[in-house]
């Protein structure tokens, strides 16, 4: 008698354990929140990356416009780009350091997302005197990026120049006119459709990436719902 009250009392507790886990994994989901990536301002990256002017400001940030020159000597803005995800970064031909790795890294990501129209590659020259027009064209052949969804852009280095520290906050020093170069990062800059800074990855690496490929879907989803 007693071994079956205590089957008795066993069987109920599995069953509630059971209802409990069911109830669990079907409830769960609707009190998760979803995944939504951070906006920066100024104030949220290292001050080593951003212009003195700007190293207190809070709140909303925005790429300022520009207009600079593609591969194919068209003259592009902030206009050509609207309604897409932009990823951006700044490099120049002739290096040999980290610029690679930055370029394999961003053929592998426009390779494996060739098909989607919702965003943009825009890869500034910080050496545009050298990178011309000409020059961008041919790098772009050579690895297999193609307008409308990966621009080179070339124009004034001052121009460029702040649009890495003013903007993007994408290079370490400013340019200082004849004297040298204004060192870029390795950084690969994920931007929304409102021109708002939502993530930075490190583009020479491929774990960074592959986390930048899931963030541009979170960010997708976001704008979808956005626009329903």
């Amino acid at each position: 008698m007693a071994n079956n009250e205590n089957k008795g009392g066993l069987t109920k507790v599995a069953l509630f354990a059971g209802v409990i886990i069911v109830a669990s994994l079907v409830l769960m989901p609707m009190f998760e929140r979803e995944k939504v990536l951070k906006v920066y301002s100024p104030s949220d990256i290292n001050k080593e990356l951003v212009d003195p002017s700007m190293h207190n400001q809070k709140g909303s940030h925005t790429i300022k416009d520009f207009s600079l020159t593609n591969q194919a000597n068209q003259t592009v803005s902030k206009a050509a780009f609207d309604g897409k995800i932009k990823i951006v970064d700044f490099f120049f031909t002739t290096c040999g350091n980290i610029c690679p790795k930055m370029t394999f890294q961003m053929e592998r990501l426009n390779d494996k997302m060739k098909t989607d129209t919702n965003f943009v590659i825009i890869s500034h020259s910080v050496t545009p005197k050298i990178d011309t027009p000409e020059i961008l064209a041919k790098y772009a052949e050579e690895h297999h990026a193609s307008l409308p969804k990966w621009h080179f852009l070339t124009g004034d280095k001052l121009h460029i120049n702040d649009l890495a520290r003013k903007s993007y906050f994408a290079a370490k020093k400013d340019w200082d006119g004849d004297l040298g170069d204004f060192i870029h990062t390795e950084n690969f800059v994920l931007v929304d459709k409102n021109w708002q800074i939502r993530g930075y990855y490190d583009g020479t690496n491929t774990e960074d990436v592959d986390r930048l490929m899931k963030e541009y879907k979170i960010l997708l989803k976001e704008h979808l719902k956005e626009e329903k």
